[in-house]
């Protein structure tokens, strides 16, 4: 069994920073890709950055330049770190992980006041 705890989400003004940590416990055996979602109120779940184990990147075109994804192998863990934060950001932070099967973690609120 894999778990994925994700840390980091708050209450922040607009114009700051948070940084989003997920860290992968478990039966790992391989991990392609690890990410961050968001699901805001009445919205679908959409990609905010992904990071594949040969280190490519995808971020949404909402987020680039603000955000920005990394990744401890030796951790398995996954940042996320959101700069200029805007009250469109406010959701619900979702780590995922995939590999043989794909994770979700429980998720992490982050509320940006405006």
């Amino acid at each position: 069994q894999v778990q994925l705890v994700e840390s980091g989400g708050g209450l922040v003004q607009a114009g700051g920073s948070l940084r989003l940590s997920c860290a992968a416990s478990g039966s790992i055996f391989s991990i392609n890709a690890m990410g961050w979602h968001r699901q805001a109120p009445g919205k679908q779940r959409e990609l905010v950055a992904t990071r594949t184990s040969g280190g490519s990147t995808v971020y949404a075109d909402s987020v680039k330049g603000r955000f920005t994804i990394s990744r401890d192998s030796a951790k398995n863990t996954v940042y996320l770190q959101m700069n200029s934060l805007k009250p469109e950001d406010t959701a619900v932070y979702y780590c995922r992980m995939s590999g043989q099967y794909t994770y979700w973690g429980r998720g992490t609120q982050v509320t940006v006041s405006s």
